[in-house]
């Protein structure tokens, strides 16, 4: 099972969106206060649809509180700040994908502790950022394909093709 970590997340539609993804993955979602907005909020319930049954949600109160908790992950941090591209990580089951608030991204400090499990999905030199819930999708699929999607179902069912008049 793979772990997403949003340390301090700000947009309500953002966790939404990130929730519904942790459902349809079997991913845990873990967040670190402060968050900018109430769990209960209307717009993260809109944005995770019917699908909030389905995750699987730690909140913690800070960085120290979620450590205190997880010794020891084997974690990985989302930033344009990194040194290398998301594809040159070999994600394991269990590991936890770290991503930052929407204004400011992941601690400096937090980041230099890492350097070496900091990843960056490559885009122009004139873009900042994606938005945090394509992120945290695009890091999370890439993480299932290394380990061949392992419990989840791997092809649709396609129904006969529609009737044409002609």
């Amino acid at each position: 099972m793979l772990n997403v970590v949003l340390v301090e997340p700000e947009i309500p539609m953002n966790t939404g969106n990130i929730a519904r993804t942790c459902a349809a993955t079997g991913s845990r979602l873990h967040l670190i206060r402060p968050l900018g907005f109430d769990i209960g909020e209307k717009a993260v319930k809109r944005a995770g649809l019917d699908y909030w049954p389905l995750v699987d949600l730690h909140v913690y109160d800070n960085l120290d509180d979620f450590f205190a908790k997880n010794p020891c992950p084997d974690l990985w941090l989302a930033t344009t700040k990194a040194p290398r591209a998301y594809p040159a990580a070999a994600f394991q089951d269990g590991c936890f994908l770290f991503f930052g608030k929407e204004t400011a991204g992941l601690p400096e400090w937090f980041r230099n502790a890492h350097r070496d499990r900091c990843l960056r999905l490559p885009m122009k030199a004139e873009a900042r950022s994606l938005n945090l819930a394509n992120s945290v999708a695009v890091l999370v699929y890439e993480a299932l394909r290394q380990q061949e999607f392992k419990g989840l179902k791997n092809t649709g069912e396609m129904g006969a093709p529609p009737r044409r008049n002609l």
